[in-house]
């Protein structure tokens, strides 16, 4: 498991980390999305989207639909489980079709559902620290994707 850690300033900075999280992370990635409510969840999504092509205003929290399709330079099958009562309601979903996928699943609220999710996948944790502040702790969960926050990392101290 590998992880990092880095603060948002602004919402700008958080369009770049969702840029480069676009670029870096590979087809057929699960990725669970962590925090609070207005913790800027469905934000990150919106930036990695637009960095794929897929115009920001498209994307919109699933909250009552649990899960929006969106094609661009990557597919993006983004859920929201909040309303997801437990697993069993979760696995009704079919999940394990978008997990073997080519596109990029994105899970908001997944610690509702952290024990469906496979064995590898990407876990981003969002902090709100101020009004337009976050930290954002990316981390990787199984072995494939080590690699996923230190090119991140890179990609970040490099912008």
């Amino acid at each position: 498991m590998s992880n990092i850690t880095w603060e948002a300033t602004s919402e700008d900075d958080t369009n770049k980390l969702g840029s480069i999280l676009a670029e870096a992370i590979p087809p057929g990635t699960v990725v669970a999305l962590n925090g609070t409510l207005g913790a800027g969840k469905t934000r990150l999504v919106k930036a990695m989207a637009n960095q794929l092509g897929i115009p920001a205003e498209d994307v919109v929290s699933p909250t009552f639909v649990i899960m929006q399709r969106y094609y661009g330079n990557k597919t993006l099958y983004h859920f929201d489980v909040y309303r997801i009562k437990d697993d069993d309601e979760f696995l009704e979903l079919g999940p394990e079709e978008y997990f073997d996928s080519d596109g990029i699943t994105l899970l908001e609220w997944a610690d509702r559902v952290v024990n469906c999710l496979p064995h590898d996948y990407l876990r981003i944790d969002i902090e709100v620290l101020g009004e337009t502040s976050r930290q954002f702790t990316i981390s990787s969960v199984g072995t494939d994707l080590d690699n996923v926050p230190l090119q991140v990392k890179d990609a970040l101290e490099a912008s």
